[in-house]
This record gives structure tokens, sequence and C-alpha cells, in this order.
């Protein structure tokens, strides 16, 4: 089996988590979110607490970035594990 790369591993993770925010945020801008909060939680049985604030650029964008830095980690980690896991035992 081929060892993962840390760093491909992080990107894609980091790239994955990041979108997926950035999709929040478009929810956000467009006023959609409230309702999407509200329908997550009547789909599990619980009343949403949480109000969704204003949008604002900047803190969209902090959003996707610490976001996308923390998956990069995630998935830099997970790759160093796994191949750590896969090593081969010298015979």
């Amino acid at each position: 089996m081929k060892p993962l790369s840390p760093n491909k591993s992080g990107l894609a993770v980091g790239a994955l988590f990041g979108l997926w925010h950035l999709l929040w945020a478009i929810c956000v801008a467009l006023g959609f979110a409230q309702w999407l909060i509200n329908f997550v939680f009547w789909l599990h049985f619980l009343n949403s607490p949480f109000t969704v604030a204003t949008f604002h650029w900047s803190t969209a964008l902090f959003l996707i970035l610490v976001t996308g830095v923390i998956g990069f980690f995630f998935g830099f980690v997970f790759a160093l594990v796994w191949n750590w896991l896969h090593r081969t035992e010298p015979a």
C-alpha cells in the first residue's frame, strides 16, 4: 500500500472543511441559514436555541480560513497516523 502524503491529505481535508463553511457563509449571506439550522434541529427532535447573526464579509473569510487551517491539521495528522499504522515491518 502506498503511503499517504501528509501535505496532500491536509490540503484535501482543509479544502473540504473550508468549502463546507463557505457554503454556510453563503447561506447566512442569502438569509437562508436560520431556516436551515431550525430544520436540522427539527430533524433531530430538538428546539434550536440559536439565532443566526448578521452577515459580515470579514467574519465569513475568517471562518473559512480558520476551518481550512484546522482541516489541514486534521488531514496532516491523519496521514501521519495512517502511514505509521500501515508501515511495513522488516521480516
